[in-house]
């Protein structure tokens, strides 16, 4: 029997597959892409440039860009994790985009391609707008951008036959760009950490002609709930813009002090070891702190007089700031008649509790400038030093609508019993922390729900740059309680019970904690 040919297009039912793609391949087709590109920018930029990562520019770019109530929320609910959090959102919504780019691109592959270059050329516009780049840091962005685009049209192709051989070709292809991917970014990450800082640390020895004082017995009160006087290096708080921190050895690091100076200098790591060094114990205060806030540390810098060093500059009539840029592209402006004042304890610091400054603290060399919030006074990473007016140039937080002169407010906070806390009634022991940096606390005193002030206990004064801490005994019968806390410097300000936001030169209110007496 004879089988007749039918000629012409096979025609499909109502439930066949319509033509294209198949959405679970069109979802990797739009995935793998992504983390090519991705990966390949961190590889070049590990090459050329670390901070001209496409994925890190945007996320810096992203931390410029938020709102101060945004920020100020991340840094409340995560703390130092604020910036791994911020990192993994931004590879949520990379993948969301690329799972989106593939699903749009069933029929043809043009969605996904426009959307693989809109996101290699936001990459290169965040790279191009950073304060700190090169002609080598296009590099990375136009890499990612290229690698997008090509691979996403690739595995498109790849991806449209339906038959099984068809299939297994799309699904080994698009796991070799994925594994690709894996080492070209564990190798960027790699490159971005190869110079060895740790190695150029481990070199130094600082040894302070002018050591601080002894920390005195009784200058906590750690064993009823408040933090040891000395903050431990990897306790001390971070709050700062450096998605990855900035790796500079010692023997490579400079510092220019140009600007409004009789004499500009041009300063090295090893010149400032041949100063005199001295240390000094002091107490950094973040103006993020909301009321009660943890973000206080103290320690004991060594370094160079800071004062000192800018006599020897010569600072010109009318220089009123000092603008301080970081290796990564970040402005401070602090005060010059702070610096400048008779004791100011100002220093170029080069360690701190007994070590060089760990990576994350400021290596090789940062500011510390006490009474005043770490936002005008602790750039990290110093390369740069100019003097300058305070009309002439807004370093980042000015333009951004925080004060430019910024001492820190008097505050104190309870540090036990914490909040909602259950304990036996009767006695119970309150204790807290205090500070009024460069001026000294005088006194602490206390109140329970509402009723009269008590003067608390205070530990013994290390020096007006430090905190202090204070204890109380209160006899309490079984209930609910408030303990609220308010401290008074050594100027006769005390703290206000008014509040008010961080933003735009530092909280205030008194501190307050809930708890149970239990009878």
């Amino acid at each position: 029997m004879a089988v007749r040919r039918l000629n012409g297009p096979i025609r499909r039912g109502r439930g066949s597959e319509p033509p294209g793609v198949k959405a679970t391949r069109s979802v990797l087709a739009g995935l793998v892409p992504v983390a090519a590109a991705v990966a390949t920018g961190h590889l070049v930029a590990g090459l050329v440039d670390p901070q001209a990562s496409p994925f890190l520019a945007v996320g810096n770019t992203a931390i410029d860009l938020t709102p101060h109530p945004v920020k100020d929320f991340a840094i409340r609910a995560f703390g130092e994790n604020d910036k791994l959090v911020l990192l993994g959102g931004m590879a949520v919504v990379l993948a969301a985009l690329g799972v989106v780019a593939g699903l749009l691109s069933r029929r043809g592959p043009g969605p996904g391609v426009v959307v693989a270059a809109v996101l290699g050329l936001l990459g290169l516009a965040a790279v191009l707008t950073r304060p700190v780049t090169t002609g080598w840091s296009v590099l990375p962005p136009l890499t990612s951008l290229v690698v997008g685009v090509v691979v996403f049209r690739w595995l498109w192709s790849r991806a449209r036959p339906a038959e099984v051989p068809g299939r297994r070709r799309f699904l080994v292809s698009a796991g070799l760009v994925a594994a690709g991917a894996a080492v070209a970014g564990a190798g960027g990450q790699l490159l971005a950490g190869r110079v060895d800082v740790e190695a150029s640390r481990r070199r130094i020895t600082l040894r302070p002609r002018d050591p601080a004082p002894e920390i005195p017995f009784g200058a906590d009160f750690a064993r009823e709930g408040t933090p040891s006087f000395l903050t431990p290096n990897p306790e001390f708080y971070r709050v700062d813009t450096a998605l990855s921190v900035p790796r500079v050895r010692a023997e490579d690091w400079r510092l220019r002090v140009h600007g409004l100076v009789d004499r500009e200098l041009v300063l090295t790591y090893d010149d400032l070891l041949r100063r005199p060094l001295v240390e000094k114990t002091i107490t950094l205060v973040c103006v993020s702190n909301e009321v009660g806030g943890r973000y206080a540390s103290t320690a004991n810098f060594v370094g160079v007089s800071l004062p000192e060093l800018l006599r020897e500059a010569g600072v010109r009539p009318g220089a009123d700031q000092l603008a301080t840029r970081s290796t990564d592209g970040w402005t401070c402006g602090t005060p010059v008649d702070a610096i400048m004042a008779p004791g100011s304890n100002a220093l170029l610091a080069l360690g701190m509790n007994g070590e060089p400054l760990p990576l994350e603290r400021g290596f090789p060399a940062r500011l510390v400038v006490p009474g005043l919030y770490g936002y005008v006074s602790a750039t990290k990473w110093l390369v740069d030093a100019e003097l300058t007016t305070f009309t002439a140039f807004d370093p980042y937080w000015a333009r951004r609508g925080w004060a430019k002169r910024a001492p820190v407010k008097v505050m104190s906070r309870v540090d036990r019993p914490r909040s909602f806390e259950r304990l036996p009634a009767g006695r119970v022991v309150a204790a807290g922390t205090a500070w009024a940096p460069h001026t000294g606390i005088d006194r602490v005193e206390v109140r329970v729900d509402g009723g009269p002030w008590q003067r608390a206990t205070l530990a013994t004064q290390v020096n007006a740059d430090t905190w202090r801490m204070w204890r109380i005994e209160l006899d309490l019968p079984p209930g609910s309680h408030t303990v609220e806390c308010r401290a008074t410097d050594r100027a006769g300000t005390t703290q206000t019970g008014d509040r008010a936001a961080p933003v735009p030169d530092g909280a205030t209110g008194w501190h307050s904690m809930v708890f149970t007496a239990e009878g």
